[in-house]
């Protein structure tokens, strides 16, 4: 498809007469269903909210066609109307806009799209199981019209993914103003969140995917890579580094796939347990995983073996985290560290695959019968614990790793609490990020090449580290090892292809590294080193996110 036929797509937004309909790729990593929450008379709104962004004479063949979406998947994406186009984080230049802003938050929310980014790119969910982009393809095709058409003098305001429209501004305005989710603490509950999404009124954004400054799991390998490097350091003996340290953890999909690749980075034998097979081999055929390995023993033995050799090693297990847990425990094999990144901020609806049930049984349960499949949920993450407090009594680093895996478990009923009321274990952030990194003001610095083109990110490689070498020749000693590990990362981070999508870095800076980097960034654009914009972000991961006892930072 040639720049000037892409670009004719996107300003034709809905067409007039109907495309047809699209099928139903098996290929593709779908979203499971979602459970049956709705009434009758819910339904039919849920169908007319959809309606709305359409011309009336469609609405009697549309109106049951998303009837049939919401009852065979529990939410309507409008799948018919997803693009002939591939979607991807394109050169700058081929987005049709008026406004260079607007044309690089085009760039940023494909990316979010593209099928080697999202976990569920037919329903627009990037990550985490329900981290969405919008709720459906007419929000999606209305606006990038709208993106493609403003001016530096508008703003477009989203609501969890719906445009509300554009508006007059002015040039020092936000080109876009998101916010997603938005609910009435009475009535935001995990079923209330549920029926409200049904119904097409509201959206989970997660922090970087309904705000579209998601850069693949890349994001998440930087921050995976610094806390397994200091959590290795927290209980290393003198002289010690983290070679041949075993860490095992679970979750592939999403954000949790950049575990194995951080192991690696750092230095550690990681296994990381996964029960979607596709997830699983995706991330090994991108590279980010070593190995994919069926047999709960052969993980064992594999791990124990690069261990003894203390060379760096990731190994997919492809089964249920509580299955090696209790396996390790059965063989009394030392475990030096140990977390969970599986998505329990949504344990019933596919966060969680509880032990007991095959991935298709999972999903086939939590569609049919909901509390059943709570019931297993809940006994899996006791057993799960179970086997943690075994090995951490003989001396397993365990940590929780932020995705509410502490507080599903104590809600569970899981031997998870201390007796003055706190958890057992500390959070990533209590115990290693927050004194390590956060409490000096670092956080996540991000940046994309508009351009896409790898050499201007070479560049930009060039550059961070060069600030941070200038840096850390007269900074104290916490904050040289700061940017003595950002250094390590961004020299790693080329060979080991961490790009997936757009042209995106990730470290860690404060105000100083962020100022003067940036400040570089703009010289280079401006003298023509650089072809194109950088998109400079952040993420919530950071000493000015969320401050929460039971999940976050």
């Amino acid at each position: 498809m040639t720049r000037e036929e892409f670009q004719n797509l996107v300003l034709q937004v809905i067409p007039d007469e109907l495309p047809s309909p699209k099928k139903y790729d098996p290929e593709i990593n779908h979203a499971p269903k979602r459970k049956e929450i709705l009434t009758i008379n819910e339904k039919k709104l849920a169908v007319k909210n959809a309606l709305r962004y359409f011309d009336q004479k469609h609405h009697a063949i549309l109106s049951k066609e998303f009837a049939d979406e919401l009852e065979k998947y529990g939410r309507i994406y409008m799948y018919r109307f997803r693009p002939e186009y591939k979607i991807y984080s394109r050169s700058i230049d081929d987005f049709p806009a008026i406004s260079r802003q607007a044309q690089a938050i085009m760039l940023m929310l494909s990316n979010n799209l593209d099928y080697a980014v999202a976990q569920h790119p037919h329903e627009l969910i990037t990550y985490g199981g329900n981290g969405a982009v919008f709720q459906n393809w007419a929000q999606y095709l209305l606006a990038m019209k709208y993106l493609a058409e403003m001016t530096d003098e508008q703003t477009m305001v989203l609501y969890s993914g719906h445009p509300m429209g554009v508006f007059p501004s002015h040039k020092d305005a936000p080109r876009v103003v998101v916010t997603n989710g938005m609910m009435i603490p009475n009535y935001s509950k995990p079923d209330d969140w549920e029926r409200f999404n049904a119904l097409g009124v509201t959206q989970y954004g997660q922090m970087t995917a309904g705000s579209f400054m998601y850069i693949g799991p890349q994001g998440i390998v930087h921050g995976t890579t610094i806390t397994v490097l200091n959590a290795s350091r927290k209980i290393a003996k003198e002289g010690e580094g983290p070679e041949g340290k075993i860490f095992i953890t679970s979750g592939l999909g999403g954000m949790s796939g950049a575990q194995p690749k951080a192991g690696n980075i750092a230095g550690v034998v990681s296994i990381t347990a996964e029960i979607n097979p596709k997830a699983a081999y995706k991330r090994h055929e991108q590279g980010w995983v070593d190995e994919v390995i069926e047999d709960v023993d052969k993980v064992i033995d594999t791990a124990l073996e690069f261990s003894e050799k203390k060379e760096a090693h990731s190994i997919a297990f492809l089964g249920n985290i509580v299955d090696l847990w209790e396996r390790v425990v059965e063989r009394d094999v030392f475990i030096h560290m140990g977390s969970d990144q599986t998505s329990l901020h949504n344990p019933w609806a596919g966060g969680y695959y509880p032990a007991g049930l095959t991935y298709e049984d999972s999903n086939k349960m939590m569609a049919e019968n909901h509390d059943e499949f709570k019931k297993y949920v809940q006994e899996s993450l006791r057993r799960q614990i179970s086997a943690i407090n075994k090995l951490s009594a003989k001396g397993m680093y365990f940590f929780d790793y932020g995705n509410a895996f502490l507080l599903e478990s104590s809600r569970a009923g899981a031997d998870v609490m201390k007796d003055d009321g706190n958890f057992k274990y500390p959070s990533y952030v209590q115990d290693i990020m927050g004194p390590m990194c956060f409490d000096f003001g670092f956080g996540p610095f991000r940046w994309v090449c508009a351009s896409s083109k790898p050499e201007d990110l070479d560049l930009t490689d060039k550059i961070a580290m060069d600030v941070l070498a200038e840096i850390a020749k007269t900074a104290p000693n916490e904050i040289s090892q700061q940017m003595k590990d950002n250094i390590r990362w961004i020299s790693e981070a080329k060979k080991n292809k961490l790009v997936v999508g757009s042209q995106a870095r990730i470290l860690y800076a404060d105000c100083e590294g962020r100022t003067k980097i940036a400040a570089e960034f703009n010289k280079a654009v401006k003298d023509g080193r650089l072809s194109a914009p950088i998109v400079l972000g952040r993420d919530h991961h950071d000493v000015s996110g969320t401050d929460s006892p039971f999940r976050e930072t």
